[in-house]
């Protein structure tokens, strides 16, 4: 009697677990679904002045700002093919506010090379993402040697 007792609550406690994880998951591709329509129509908009809107995540902008070059950083990333190199991340003033911009990727051997930094800073575009809480699985950065390291 008690052996069945203790099997009924184990099968219970394990319908209940995958139910809870079905709900979880249909809750998690509802999320992904519209952050997936949120970009895309964000992405399909004309580029809007960075200081005269309301800021919000994956608005596509213009812009002009002091990009900082003596504060350059490397992220170690792959491209789209899955060669390793690296993502340039510049610290920018707009106005009176402090932004970081990703420049784009590079092989390794154009690491700290100048003409990586030929930049127009009159005519800055791109897409805004607003900084997010970090995760608590993510490694330290090495901000000695400029070299953060990039998960998604």
């Amino acid at each position: 009697m008690k052996n069945k007792l203790l099997f009924s609550v184990f099968v219970y406690f394990i319908i209940l677990t995958l139910l809870s994880l079905g709900f979880w998951q249909i809750y998690r591709l509802n999320w992904k679904l519209e952050l997936i329509e949120q970009i895309e129509n964000s992405l399909k908009n004309d580029p809007i002045e960075l200081t005269s809107i309301e800021k919000k995540n994956y608005l596509r902008i213009k812009t002009s700002g002091e990009i900082d070059f003596d504060k350059q950083i490397y992220l170690y990333n792959l491209n789209d093919v899955g060669k390793p190199g690296f993502e340039v991340i510049n610290p920018i003033k707009i106005g009176d506010e402090n932004y970081l911009i990703n420049r784009g990727w590079i092989p390794f051997e154009k690491k700290d090379l100048p003409e990586i930094n030929l930049v127009d800073q009159n005519q800055i575009f791109g897409t805004l993402m607003l900084q997010t809480k970090p995760s608590t699985f993510k490694p330290e950065n090495d901000i000695e040697k400029k070299l953060l390291v990039y998960f998604e």
